[in-house]
């Protein structure tokens, strides 16, 4: 949905009103991944999709009557091959959408906060999570921020604890309190690409990352590459400072992605020692074999356990044999692609 922002500011800023649909499981070879969204307004005016064009009439004729009547209902699409293949779902996968009447439009004094919320976060690049009732007729929505503060519909505290979990999985998923239903998605900030020190290979590493959507930092104390480095893509940020003085400042959390590229163990080490604490969702650390040997031994000297070192990528990158910084930086950026993409 969050691609969707724009028509959806337009479309309320207008008085329009319209349902939204949303993916919420899929089994085998499905077209469109969960959280995907398809908007339909009055008139039929679309944006987005559920199924890539396979369903996308039968949810439409699903969802125009809850526009008028201000509910929810879920549909579910493909369960035999014989049925996939009646709605367009000749891949043969299945999907579950629930559709709705988009929560700008509900008049309930709870429903007009959780809305307001949600449009501010998403504008201003601030995580939630949003979980949704998943129970035909008058829909249900609770807004819930990493710190752990909610507001909206007065549903069960044990919900807020799955959408912190469900946020640190970063995988929007259905979870279930007493036998009711609720779609917890997660509206991510933009993720963080932090790297430490300022080398050939961080040029093309930072625009790959750029080009992936990650907001990219470098911090090197060194001034001769933070300087001097000619960025064909500028980073976001760039620090002439130790990691240690910066990455306090930055969430460390499952959506940063860091990666440590010196060549100098007081400056990578001064990176590591803080992020090996963190809940960083990748560290990766250039260098050989004998290198990263060496590493763990400096790690466990200074006290750092295995499970905690165990949490370094390194060599860093996927293998493709690659030789230049711009084939090594592919394969770093590759390799965080990969790890983001296990939660999905």
């Amino acid at each position: 949905m969050k691609e969707l922002l724009a028509t959806i500011n337009d479309w309320t800023t207008e008085d329009k009103p319209f349902a939204v649909a949303t993916v919420i499981k899929t089994w085998g070879s499905s077209p469109r991944p969960v959280g995907s969204a398809l908007l339909v307004s009055e008139d039929m005016e679309m944006a987005g999709s559920v199924s890539g064009g396979c369903v996308e009439g039968a949810v439409i004729k699903a969802a125009l009557p809850l526009i008028a009547k201000g509910e929810g209902a879920q549909l579910d699409f493909g369960v035999t091959d014989e049925e996939a293949w009646g709605v367009g779902l000749s891949c043969g996968g299945k999907i579950q959408i629930y559709a709705e009447k988009f929560l700008a439009f509900d008049k309930r004094p709870a429903e007009q906060a959780v809305w307001q919320r949600l449009q501010a976060n998403l504008n201003n690049n601030e995580p939630c999570v949003l979980l949704t009732r998943l129970q035909a007729g008058e829909s249900q929505h609770l807004l819930i921020m990493p710190d752990r503060s909610a507001l909206g519909q007065q549903l069960p505290a044990f919900l807020i604890a799955e959408g912190i979990r469900v946020y640190k999985e970063r995988k929007s998923q259905i979870v279930e309190n007493e036998g009711v239903q609720y779609f917890a998605q997660v509206f991510p900030r933009r993720s963080q690409l932090l790297i430490i020190g300022a080398a050939h290979i961080t040029v093309d590493l930072v625009t790959l990352g750029k080009m992936y959507g990650f907001e990219t930092v470098v911090i090197d104390p060194r001034g001769i590459f933070t300087n001097k480095t000619q960025f064909a893509t500028a980073p976001d940020s760039i620090y002439e400072k130790y990691p240690a003085e910066v990455l306090p400042d930055y969430i460390l959390d499952a959506y940063t992605y860091a990666v440590v590229l010196s060549h100098d163990p007081k400056i990578d080490d001064n990176a590591l020692h803080i992020l090996l604490k963190s809940e960083v969702g990748y560290i990766g650390a250039l260098g050989s074999r004998k290198t990263q040997a060496k590493r763990v031994a400096r790690l466990e000297a200074a006290g750092f356990s295995a499970e905690e070192i165990a949490k370094i990528h390194s060599p860093v990158g996927i293998s493709i044999k690659a030789k230049t910084p711009k084939e090594i930086a592919l394969s770093i950026m590759g390799e965080i692609i990969m790890v983001q993409n296990a939660f999905k």
